[in-house]
């Protein structure tokens, strides 16, 4: 029977969530209805503080006015434009803004959709640019343990969390990993960068020794954020790229999570002092109101590729919705926010206050790990036995209950909050926290 009729509002059935227990969801469902400023509203009105910026994205907060706008009037004027072979204005506008605010040099915007596609269409740039080199042997990819880049098959392969890749069998060929860089024994509940660990850095020479110069380009998150934030230890980053210049390696930063402010920079390798060869970009940058990513490369990498290629297309890569319309307005009025609000200085200006309240919960139940960097935290639990993730699940929940959101992995509590937070929605996200760590000890 082809029934046409709407939906029922309470039918649960037709969504197959992402990333998600839908079996547990459908049968306690916890849904969010509105948003506005630091909160989300449930369909019953309650205000939930959202510490988690909706999922690392909205970092100039929620239902801001002038993104809202921006999008209504883009949506009248005109809705959609190819750009194969075609362009429209506020695309070229969007990434003129994109590239006022990388790093000096890195000033060329590829438009995508998400993080994950930015994380495939970097990896596939690399690559071109090898070849358009006259380096066609390079053909490796590096990632790096417990890193993630989305979930393409590109990046799912160069990405290093095992649970997001056993359920798929083969990924990519030609792909290996550096060792992550969480060390609790020497850096467990360092404030910042941890001070051990740069030597790890020094693994890219032993594949270097191993597969010689077939290697195209080295992934890494300058802040590892999806598997629970592992801050990088001070000189690690600089020694990876001094590697790669060492033997004509790529280096690519994933930037998904802390572009546009996160780090209280407009990107992380402004904070962390190291600015790699392409980076990759989403969330932040359209405030989620709209789906948008984008790779920025350096002119040398573009140079090569479309100087180098013979006359016609030079990469054969796009997507249909690069640099759409509605998305390059939502792009370019909230890149004009954090300009006028200065998002990353007030994230700067928090931070110590953010430090002091997430290492406050060191002394809490089984807590055995804080780390900090920027307005990001991960708080680490001790795993209950034979049950990993459920510790960290019951305080989410916990939480939720009682009025903040927060987000975990495995039994890791991530925090992200909106850059416009304050002490009050500090003291309310951290005591909640805490109570729920105390609760179900």
């Amino acid at each position: 029977m082809n029934d046409m009729s709407p939906p029922r509002p309470n039918d649960l059935d037709s969504f197959w969530m992402p990333y998600s227990d839908n079996r547990y969801f459908k049968t306690n469902p916890r849904m969010l209805a509105r948003a506005e400023g630091m909160s989300y509203f449930t369909p019953e009105g309650r205000e939930i503080l959202d510490g988690t910026a909706g999922l690392w994205c909205c970092n100039a907060g929620h239902g801001r006015r002038e993104i809202v706008e921006a999008i209504q009037k883009q949506a009248a004027i005109m809705d959609f434009a190819p750009t194969f072979q075609l362009g429209h204005p506020i695309a070229f506008e969007a990434a003129a803004r994109v590239a006022e605010m990388t790093p000096d040099g890195i000033d060329r915007v590829f438009f995508t959709n998400s993080g994950s596609e930015s994380a495939d269409t970097a990896l596939k740039i690399a690559l071109a640019y090898q070849k358009a080199r006259g380096q066609s042997q390079r053909v490796r990819l590096i990632g790096r343990e417990r890193g993630y880049h989305g979930v393409g098959f590109g990046g799912m392969s160069v990405g290093g969390i095992g649970t997001n890749r056993k359920q798929f069998g083969a990924m990519l060929p030609y792909v290996d990993h550096l060792p992550h860089t969480h060390d609790p024994a020497r850096n467990a509940f360092t404030k910042g960068m941890p001070e051990h660990g740069v030597e790890l850095a020094n693994k890219l020479e032993d594949l270097v020794a191993l597969h010689g110069d077939t290697i195209a380009a080295v992934m890494v998150e300058p802040v590892a954020g999806s598997t629970g934030v592992l801050v990088p230890p001070v000189g690690y980053l600089k020694r990876l790229r001094e590697i790669c210049d060492k033997h004509g390696i790529l280096l690519i930063y994933d930037e998904v999570i802390t572009g546009f402010g996160r780090l209280g920079t407009d990107f992380g390798a402004e904070r962390l002092g190291v600015v790699p060869d392409i980076m990759t970009m989403a969330k932040g940058l359209t405030n989620a109101a709209v789906p948008m990513g984008a790779v920025a490369c350096s002119n040398a990498v573009y140079e090569a590729v479309v100087e180098g290629s013979p006359a016609g297309i030079e990469l054969f890569h796009g997507y249909t919705y690069s640099g759409h319309p509605l998305a390059s307005a939502a792009a370019i009025a909230t890149l004009a926010l954090h300009r006028e609000e200065d998002l990353p200085g007030r994230a700067r200006a928090i931070e110590p206050y953010w430090e002091e309240a997430a290492h406050s919960l060191r002394a809490a139940p089984g807590v055995v790990d804080i780390r900090n960097l920027g307005l990001i935290a991960g708080i680490e639990l001790a795993p209950r036995e034979g049950k990993p993730g459920a510790r960290a699940m019951d305080v989410f929940r916990r939480c939720f209950d009682d009025g903040v959101l927060v987000r975990v992995t495995g039994d890791i509590v991530a925090l992200s909050p909106p850059l416009i937070i304050e002490k009050p929605h500090v003291d309310r996200l951290i005591g909640t926290l805490s109570d729920a760590i105390h609760a179900i000890a």
